[in-house]
């Protein structure tokens, strides 16, 4: 008996010299909480970077907290969701801003408190953010008006359908296009219009374009939402393959309408990738390592041509893939 006491007394003893030489921190036993904030919660585009975001964080044992506004032009509401978690003192946020300016005073907040911010797919202006992670847009406007202008053989009037004013990656990828148009002295921007984030906005902006230039002989549409309403016009009217449409994204809808003929490119992203890669830079920081300040996740032409190619395929369907 004596001698189980003198044992039950020296684990004591040893379980007390162990927890001052080594204390338990909460800090480091607890989950990071990263916030990440899309544009919107409801296009395929950020239902993929989602996926990619909980990829890398299942892989690193962190807890994700996502919410974005109902649409891309809530610029009002994206703030509004920032300010809740900052308030909620989250370890990081992941953010992919409506509107370029606009979210600069509010992520200037966020890093003011200690939250560090990684940006994804639509730079701030100023690039304040402590990591930007996203397509070279100008690249992909310059690939897409390169593109529609070898369908229509280098000649005649086409459109634009644009999204919202404000976002910078639509508009650097309006640029790229103009920039690739500059080769081509016989090709006219006759129309430029907005979809506003909104399939329906979207079909009447081509139509519209289309009732006031019968002549058009391409579009390029800038992301998903404008593809898609373009699209759909262009069934409408049937039209597909006479005007011919470059598109961003790659929706299951607009991977459809390239099978159908409707579209005749895609300008794709890597949004799982921005979505992974976001969450990991923002762990890294976390931890005092060192993070990029800016990473190109790429961008692929793809049409029916290369459609069946393996690295096409995983690209188009990155969730699929990893079933």
């Amino acid at each position: 008996m004596c001698w189980l006491r003198f044992c039950l007394l020296m684990l004591v003893v040893f379980s007390v010299t162990t927890l001052q030489l080594f204390p338990i921190s909460v800090q480091t036993i607890r989950r990071y909480r990263i916030a990440v904030v899309p544009m919107t919660n409801t296009h395929a585009f950020f239902q993929t970077i989602k996926a990619g975001a909980e990829k890398a964080a299942k892989e690193l044992n962190v807890q994700i907290l996502w919410r974005g506004p109902e649409s891309e032009t809530d610029v009002a509401g994206q703030i509004a969701i920032m300010e809740n978690f900052i308030a909620q003192k989250v370890d990081a946020i992941v953010l992919a801003p409506c509107e370029r300016k606009a979210l600069v005073p509010v992520v200037q907040k966020a890093q003011k408190r200690g939250i560090g911010v990684i940006v994804v797919d639509s730079a701030l202006e100023p690039d304040i953010a402590d990591c930007f992670i996203a397509t070279d847009n100008f690249k992909g406007g310059y690939i897409a008006g390169e593109t529609l202008a070898k369908l229509i053989g280098g000649a005649g009037k086409v459109g634009i359908v644009q999204a919202i004013p404000g976002a910078a990656s639509v508009q650097e990828r309006e640029r790229g296009f103009r920039e690739a148009l500059k080769k081509f002295p016989k090709m006219k921007i006759a129309s430029v219009l907005y979809g506003q984030s909104s399939v329906a906005t979207a079909m009447q902006a081509a139509e519209n374009m289309l009732t006031a230039h019968p002549d058009l002989k391409g579009i390029f549409a800038v992301n998903e939402i404008s593809g898609v309403g373009t699209a759909q016009v262009l069934r409408t009217r049937k039209l597909a393959g006479k005007v011919k449409l470059v598109a961003f994204d790659a929706s299951e809808t607009e991977i459809q309408a390239l099978k159908d003929g409707v579209i005749q490119a895609l300008i794709v992203q890597n949004p799982f990738k921005m979505g992974e890669l976001g969450v990991r830079y923002a762990f890294m920081k976390l931890q005092g390592k060192q993070i990029p300040k800016q990473v190109d996740t790429g961008v692929t032409l793809v049409t029916m041509q290369n459609f069946s190619k393996p690295e096409i395929q995983q690209l188009l369907f990155p969730l699929r893939s990893r079933q």
